[in-house]
């Protein structure tokens, strides 16, 4: 549906400049030019005002504000504590808790940025929606293309890891343990990770259901992975010995910086709630209030899992198992129940980690296919369940073959600096439009800006020089195929190349 004020927007579409305050006043000419076309901007009204349309069919705005913190807390909630802290502990040892917190301090501020501009632009594209709003087409491409590395890498990043627990819970329950050469990736020492395919394949059934669907599915599985890490925290708790606190800052302040820019990872999740703008019933009010209680909620949990882990086993070992906290249980206990019964909420947890997340990378595309970015198969939407059907499964299909080759530790590291990228362009998009367009209603404000946002900018580019070298240079080959896919075909399909007819 197109309102007034949308039509009136579109007369200054490829200038990206502010109409004129009065009525009557001449639209401004439009710019021509690489460089114009590069910085058009795409106004916040027609932004809202093509929410929720595509080809074929609409999304369907049917998810509260419970629903959406359960998508946040289910893309976030899981991922570090089950599948990286055994990665994160050998950069930090028992100051891996401090790496917790550095990395929830530095989503802190970028989640106050995404709080205000999802109850200001309501829409699915997140972040890459909010920069083309703000900073013109260019940089909001180069946005969705990181949200492609972040949400999609992040996936088979996490599936990964679902495999190991799955394992965990086969050999516990049934004594059966997968051949390696059919639970690990090439380079992992194995041929191709099955359990990481299957995982991916299974998330898109559910998607296909439907988002409503979809989100009951996940507030089932994240109740479950709450009640998970609670039960290790009361278990584990009767293992701890202070001497494995020390020393507590064994690889220096180094180490702590270089697990919290790792750890970054785990807190993707919190700004999936805004990819659901256009699926809210009441985006305005319910996804700033999704956005800051998700993190929170998993912010206590992880410092809370993290200290009773390090208490519980030297922090030397914890590069040497994987299903970590499934290891601990059982040396804790003595008994193999408790670990089979954490590897049981383990899978649970993680599969909903890779429903969430690749429900948010199905709509960042959505976003990015109307405007004309990306072929019209990515906004094409199912007429009966409102899902962007063709998306889902190529997104699905080829999120589960990268799950099922590329090693763990390569696929977080690419997703941090994808996250990283995309979370300073969130905190330049608040400022810029509190100055370009300060009327606008707010349904939250960020507190103290601009130095909330500037704070929040400097930090995530202080956690991207803690990467290491390799994953830039992984970062800058994703940047060039990017930059070559929009110059070829986005920057001539765009929407905003052309006028939009009036209706």
């Amino acid at each position: 549906m197109q309102t007034a004020s949308a039509s009136r927007w579109r007369s200054v579409v490829n200038t990206g400049t502010r109409p004129a305050k009065q009525a009557t006043a001449p639209a401004a000419p439009a710019r021509a030019g690489l460089g114009a076309a590069l910085a058009r901007r795409k106004p916040v009204e027609r932004l809202v005002a093509e929410g929720g349309t595509g080809t074929g069919g609409t999304l369907r705005r049917s998810l509260g504000m419970w629903q959406l913190t359960m998508i946040s807390i289910g893309a976030t909630l899981g991922t570090g504590i089950f599948v990286v802290l055994g990665e994160a502990v050998p950069k930090a040892g028992p100051a891996v808790v401090i790496s917790f917190v550095i990395a929830g301090f530095t989503a802190l501020f970028s989640a106050l940025s995404y709080a205000e501009l999802a109850g200001t632009i309501p829409v699915a594209g997140s972040s890459y929606s909010y920069a083309y709003a703000t900073l013109g087409e260019l940089v909001a491409w180069i946005c969705g293309w990181c949200l492609i590395l972040e949400y999609g890498v992040s996936v088979a990043a996490v599936a990964v890891g679902w495999g190991q627990y799955l394992n965990e819970l086969l050999h516990g329950t049934l004594g059966v343990t997968l051949p390696a050469a059919l639970s690990a990736p090439p380079g992992g020492g194995g041929i191709v990770n099955v359990p990481a395919l299957l995982v991916v394949l299974l998330a898109m059934g559910f998607l296909l259901g439907g988002a409503k669907e979809s989100a009951r599915a996940n507030t089932v599985m994240v109740a479950v992975k709450i009640v998970s890490l609670l039960l290790f925290c009361a278990v584990a708790f009767t293992g701890i010995k202070s001497g494995n606190y020390a020393p507590f800052m064994p690889l220096g302040v180094g180490g702590v910086s270089a697990a919290g820019a790792t750890l970054f990872f785990s807190y993707i999740g919190f700004d999936a709630a805004s990819t659901a703008g256009e699926e809210a019933k009441n985006p305005q009010r319910d996804l700033p209030r999704a956005i800051m209680l998700s993190l929170l909620i998993v912010t206590v949990l992880y410092c809370l899992v993290a200290l009773v882990a390090v208490g519980a086993m030297p922090w030397k070992a914890f590069g040497d198992v994987d299903a970590t906290l499934s290891t601990i249980m059982q040396q804790v206990t003595g008994q193999g129940f408790w670990a089979v019964l954490l590897a049981l909420g383990a899978v649970v947890a993680i599969a909903s980690v890779v429903l969430t997340v690749l429900y948010g990378q199905t709509r960042i595309l959505f976003a990015m296919s109307r405007d004309g970015l990306m072929p019209k198969v990515f906004s094409t939407v199912h007429a009966r369940t409102g899902v962007p059907r063709a998306n889902t499964v190529i997104v699905s299909l080829f999120c589960g073959v990268l799950a099922a080759v590329v090693p763990l530790g390569q696929l977080a590291d690419a997703t941090s600096i994808g996250t990283l990228f995309a979370f300073a362009l969130v905190n330049l998009a608040v400022l810029v439009l509190r100055r370009r367009r300060p009327e606008l209603k707010r349904s939250f404000r960020t507190p103290f800006s601009p130095v909330t946002p500037l704070i929040g900018f400097g930090l995530c580019l202080w956690m991207m020089t803690s990467l290491e070298f390799t994953t830039w240079m992984v970062f800058c080959g994703w940047m060039a195929v990017g930059l070559v896919i929009y110059f070829a075909y986005g920057l001539r399909r765009s929407r905003l190349a052309r006028p939009e007819p009036e209706k």
